[in-house]
């Protein structure tokens, strides 16, 4: 097996996937820029490739399979930035990874907490000497009413986590599962955002509930509620969370991803006149936070995405089951 990986961090990820190839008996190459039309040639000898995050359609993947590669592994759970028909049509195989939920749960919980305790408005004040505690009177979760959109592995756990604060429970998801149930309760997705102080999103980017949080869905919400998404962007109507915010309906977000990040995550942007307004106005607010799609980083989880990438790849060059598969 010949295993290209595009985007490599050689801070991080290289040294996972060096360990890993050299004991598997895979070659490696790799490239830490990502996967486009003047990068995809750079594949031509290889089986499989993996990916990060980043627009991989039709015409990539055409290109790819030209070159003889067979699997596209993607860094990451969700594989809505690849064109799965496209694939399928062309008979690449694709895989995603698997790594433990708790990171993603715990800093969904901490954005919330950031949020409610207004830690950056103390910090920034902090930081200019200002001590005093006038605007910065918090609200304690455990008072409240926490709504979970997505009750996989990692709305599960964010579930079990945040039942240690005694708040309130409810969560969605059209799969409902009988574990979660036993501490939440399920809901509509709107009596979820008409009832929460806080609404966390763990779901996948999907036709189906794209701008599930939409200008609509805004209006049911409680005055100042928080919203955090640790997600997709896509979830989430932008221009309708902008108006949210400015009429003081939503009285904190804290976003991990964002519409039309594709492009700027992972990219050192220092001194570029980005063009994103809706990242722009969102960045002006005091009472946003933005972070640019590390909820899943820790060190236990990147080797744990390198060891799936290798372990989706070779199953599906091999005729092998594995989880990772996508249907």
């Amino acid at each position: 097996m010949k295993l290209f990986v595009y985007a490599m961090r050689e801070f991080d990820e290289l040294g996972f996937f060096t360990t890993l190839c050299e004991e598997r008996g895979i070659e490696l190459g790799w490239s830490p820029k990502y996967c486009t039309p003047e990068t995809v040639d750079l594949a031509a000898g290889y089986d499989a490739i993996s990916v990060t995050p980043s627009t991989v359609g039709r015409d990539l993947l055409t290109r790819l399979h030209e070159l003889g590669v067979r699997v596209v592994a993607t860094r990451s759970i969700g594989v809505d930035h690849i064109d799965l028909a496209a694939a399928r049509e062309l008979g690449i195989g694709v895989s995603h990874t698997a790594y433990e939920p708790d990171s993603v749960a715990d800093y969904a919980i901490m954005l919330a907490m950031m949020c409610l305790r207004r830690i950056p408005q103390i910090v920034d004040r902090g930081r200019l000497q200002d001590y005093t505690l006038r605007g910065k009177i918090g609200r304690n979760i455990s008072h409240m009413t926490v709504g979970v959109v997505g009750t996989g592995r990692i709305g599960g756990t964010a579930i079990d986590h945040l039942a240690g604060f005694g708040c309130e429970l409810l969560a969605y998801d059209p799969y409902p599962r009988d574990a979660v149930a036993q501490k939440a309760t399920y809901v509509s997705l709107d009596e979820l955002v008409a009832k929460s102080d806080v609404i966390t999103l763990h779901a996948p980017s999907t036709a189906d509930n794209h701008h599930m949080l939409d200008a609509r869905r805004f209006g049911l919400m409680k005055d100042g509620v928080v919203i955090v998404n640790t997600g997709r962007g896509a979830l989430i109507d932008t221009d309708a969370l902008i108006d949210a915010l400015e009429a003081g309906k939503v009285g904190g977000a804290a976003l991990d991803v964002l519409e039309h990040e594709d492009g700027l995550y992972y990219n050192d942007r220092v001194g570029d006149c980005i063009a994103n307004r809706q990242m722009a106005v969102l960045r002006s607010f005091p009472n946003v936070i933005l972070t640019p799609h590390t909820a899943f980083y820790t060190d236990v989880d990147v080797r744990q995405m390198a060891e799936t990438v290798v372990e989706g790849a070779y199953a599906l060059l091999n005729g092998e089951e594995s989880r990772l598969i996508v249907r």
